[in-house]
């Protein structure tokens, strides 16, 4: 006969919320029908949870939940001794999973994060995983609203998410993804989080700030994306696209959809990026405004290009011009202007299509317009990297004079800047000189020299 070890996490907690059992059984079963699940639990199956018998399917979850309400702190099964629903989470898996609520999923992972452990920095890019968002589109969109804690929550505390993740968003522009990284992973865990599961005045609110957290997330994986750790970077969309899906917001899941193609476009990993730049096109199409529809039309025409679709890819690259011309001065969603203004994002994007299909002249003059469309103090590591590309197409043209004054722009914008990215674009433009300054060409030494000393100062 198999001994039991009684559960003292769970009970400590049940004493420190002062419920009775028959109390938090009630409590759990309340926190189920809001889920759209049917619980059975009462006293009885507490005592035999205290006792070191475990709660079966999502039942953990709704305790944890229910706990949580009474205790007003954010509480996971793990804190209450309970096995969770994914089991083992300290592995390779971690974030790459779109059936669980992805708060479950974010909370270890911020842990993790901030805990510096290595294997989610150091976690591989996984094609399977790109290809997550598109079978479970219509699943994730259909999912039922989250449990709650807490206070009522209103549109005030939905604007002051807002206000504060787009803080941290210009903070990572103008001095790059390694910057304030910590105090995003706590932000998120301990303000936002215990919002999204807060009690809402309407519907409306709960989407709302559902929104406002996959942009945080989103940002997050932005952040682990500019530091070079792409595997935790894809988790943290693939999470953010959850929260956006669960959102109901038109048009934002979609733009997740939009950045993981961008990032397998990225990483030479193109299968699944066809698919989710179509898909994710075709969730926004018609349901959100000209500008922010020719940010999903673009990333669509460079996936066409990579898959050597040439008159569909310029096609649909002279869509998204037409759209953003064609403006009708709609607001646009705070979650479509990550990096700006969409205009610098369409010329951005653009010259990444025609590189593809071998237009260096016309690439160099859409990342020379991206350059100019952003407030280069707002944006200064995207700006840098624009004017990068751009002085590499000069280079592909012959005109090493030109890209050396472009590249001399480009560093003038990266002061102060700490990424990864602007790092290895000074080294890449380093390997593309030498041959340059062999000939002993002034422009290519004097650049050199100014690179060295950038890369000594960081």
């Amino acid at each position: 006969m198999t001994t039991r070890t009684p559960n003292q996490l769970l009970r400590d907690l049940v004493a420190e919320s002062g419920l009775t059992y028959a109390a938090l059984a009630k409590a759990a079963r309340t926190v189920a029908a809001e889920c759209g699940g049917a619980l059975q639990t009462n006293k009885s199956a507490v005592e035999h949870w205290i006792a070191g018998a475990t709660p079966r399917g999502d039942t953990g979850r709704y305790l944890a939940v229910a706990l949580s309400r009474r205790l007003g702190r954010l509480l996971t099964p793990t804190d209450l001794g309970l096995p969770t629903a994914a089991g083992e989470a300290d592995n390779d898996t971690i974030g790459l999973s779109l059936r669980d609520d992805p708060l479950d999923v974010l909370l270890p992972m911020w842990r993790y994060e901030l805990d510096r452990r290595r294997f989610l920095t150091a976690s591989a890019y996984s094609v399977a995983g790109a290809a997550l968002p598109l079978s479970h589109v219509q699943e994730i969109a259909a999912r039922t609203a989250a449990a709650r804690i807490g206070h009522t929550v209103g549109m005030a505390e939905v604007a002051a998410v807002r206000d504060m993740i787009r803080a941290f968003s210009e903070m990572d522009e103008r001095h790059g993804g390694q910057h304030g990284r910590s105090a995003l992973v706590t932000y998120l865990r301990d303000d936002v989080a215990p919002l999204c599961r807060a009690r809402f005045r309407t519907d409306e609110v709960r989407q709302q700030m559902l929104s406002a957290a996959s942009r945080g997330v989103h940002l997050l994986g932005w952040k682990s994306y500019d530091a070079g750790q792409q595997g935790l970077a894809q988790r943290y969309y693939l999470q953010s696209y959850a929260l956006a899906a669960e959102s109901g917001i038109p048009g934002q899941d979609g733009f997740v959809m939009r950045t993981m193609a961008m990032q397998g476009l990225k990483l030479h990993r193109s299968e699944h990026c066809q698919g989710l730049a179509e898909t994710g096109l075709n969730r926004a199409k018609g349901r959100v405004d000209a500008e922010t529809e020719a940010l999903f039309r673009v990333v669509h025409a460079h996936t066409l290009a990579k898959i050597g679709k040439r008159r569909g890819a310029l096609a649909e690259a002279e869509q998204a011009r037409v759209l953003l011309t064609a403006a009708p001065g709609d607001e646009i969603e705070f979650w479509a202007l990550t990096w700006g203004p969409p205009a610098a994002s369409v010329y951005s994007r653009t010259a990444k299509v025609h590189e593809t299909l071998g237009d260096h002249r016309a690439a160099a003059e859409q990342y020379a317009l991206a350059a100019a469309a952003r407030p280069s103090d707002t944006y200064a590591r995207i700006v840098a990297l624009d004017l990068v590309a751009g002085a590499e197409m000069h280079l592909k043209r012959g005109g090493i004079e030109q890209a050396c004054a472009t590249w001399h722009r480009a560093i003038d914008h990266m002061e102060g800047v700490r990424s990864v990215r602007t790092r290895k674009a000074v080294n890449r433009m380093r390997g593309d000189l030498a041959r340059f300054r062999a000939r002993g060409l002034r422009c290519a030494a004097e650049l050199d020299e100014r690179a060295r000393d950038f890369l000594a100062s960081g």
